[in-house]
């Protein structure tokens, strides 16, 4: 369940799975977001633009702000044994217990997500099926006054 109220603030999440660095930097500005979360542990990408460095700066010359997150991204072993099992159920509760230790970077994303308007990133495109959704969870919990809403 989503807060809501009068103070409530959205946390953006999206994936850039099938969009271009142009069509992604525009979409971002579209939805009034001042800060891109990435929340990959290894802010790599074979799409051209989505690396850290690249997409910093295209973010940069789009005015608007970067940061990595990487103590919310997903440890290797959970997504090497999704991978080979494609267990969702399994996957959740490994990066839940996994996100439960990283507090200290949960609080950091709240806070930061009550000043700016934020939206956490990452490749894939179906929410239902990434970590992302899970990490806006985890900050909705914690802060009480941010809700998750999930771009397409």
């Amino acid at each position: 369940m989503s807060p809501s109220g009068p103070h409530t603030k959205n946390l953006y999440t999206f994936g850039y799975e099938g969009l271009d660095i142009g069509d992604f930097t525009a979409r971002m500005r579209k939805m009034g977001v001042q800060l891109v979360v990435d929340v990959r542990q290894l802010p790599l990408s074979r799409k051209r633009g989505f690396s850290k460095n690249s997409l910093s700066d295209a973010l940069a010359s789009s005015s608007l702000e970067y940061i990595h997150m990487p103590a919310l991204g997903c440890p290797k072993p959970i997504r090497e044994r999704y991978k080979v099992d494609a267990d969702w159920a399994a996957y959740v509760k490994a990066f839940n217990a996994y996100l439960s230790t990283q507090t200290e970077a949960i609080a950091e994303l709240v806070g930061t997500a009550r000043t700016k308007t934020a939206c956490l990133i990452c490749f894939e495109s179906d929410f239902n099926f990434c970590h992302r959704s899970l990490v806006a969870s985890a900050a909705s919990s914690r802060a009480g006054d941010l809700a998750p809403v999930h771009l397409s």
